[in-house]
């Protein structure tokens, strides 16, 4: 069987992962499932082998400091950080999803993956690693990174806070963990699937939406007897959500 000239070239690519944490891991095996030679991922101090690509899995604070010791053995150095800008490497590309470490490798098909480069040359690279692993490379500004993280923490960090809170009152209404997520899971499923295709405001259920305010001070009573320590979200959820239902232009 021939080779392809796209996977010869991917397969005389080396690149060595720094760092073994919960993406390196996963980002090592998937880039070698894609038909790249991969090294790693390396823990500190470990000795580097020279390679085509480093590609940076340390937390954002540690990146300066790992790309000043890695940059001699590489001919290319990126990093996987959402929010850091490319101060000290030549590309940067970071995949949009949440990682605990134990994913399959198809983790990342269909995900988007956050790109930029010093150089045209840098940005291809990233974008070639995005595009191996299955995922879609957009593009994003050293400017604009910090927005851009923040919005992806909203999504996923933050989200898990609001769904913390649904569990709480849910156990506190008598209803055990384990079987407060299996019930609410749809119920958040639904509505994620309903956000993706009409936005928020359309998407948008319940009291709030309907304008009882009757049923909104059933729960809050509820919430500030079961869990008053979940009172200023809830208030400071449902004053959101009042903000969402009102018409532009209402007063």
């Amino acid at each position: 069987m021939s080779t392809s000239p796209d996977a010869s070239e991917t397969s005389r690519t080396t690149i060595a992962v720094i760092g073994a944490g919960r993406l390196g891991g996963v980002l090592a095996r998937a880039l070698t499932q894609a038909g790249f030679t991969v090294c790693g991922p390396f823990r500190k101090h470990e000795q580097l082998p020279a390679s085509d690509i480093a590609l940076l899995c340390v937390p954002d604070a540690k990146i300066a400091t790992a790309a000043r010791a890695v940059r001699q053995h590489a001919t290319l150095l990126g990093h996987v950080s959402g929010a850091t800008p490319l101060d000290d490497v030549d590309f940067s590309m970071h995949p949009l999803q949440t990682f605990t470490g134990t994913e399959a490798l198809d983790v990342f098909h269909g995900i988007g993956a956050a790109i930029a480069g010093r150089t045209p040359e840098a940005e291809h690279q990233a974008e070639r690693l995005a595009r191996a692993l299955g995922a879609h490379p957009f593009h994003i500004y050293d400017a604009h990174r910090a927005g851009y993280h923040a919005a992806a923490s909203i999504a996923s960090n933050l989200v898990l806070t609001v769904l913390d809170a649904a569990e709480q009152v849910a156990r506190a209404s008598g209803i055990r963990s384990g079987e407060a997520r299996d019930l609410l899971t749809p119920l958040v499923t639904r509505t994620v699937e309903n956000w993706r295709s009409h936005g928020a405001k359309s998407a948008l259920t319940g009291p709030i939406a309907r304008g009882d305010e009757q049923t909104v001070a059933r729960q809050r009573a509820a919430i500030a007897q079961q869990t008053p320590a979940l009172l200023p979200l809830f208030d400071q959820l449902c004053d959101s959500a009042r903000a969402l239902a009102t018409p532009k232009g209402s007063a």
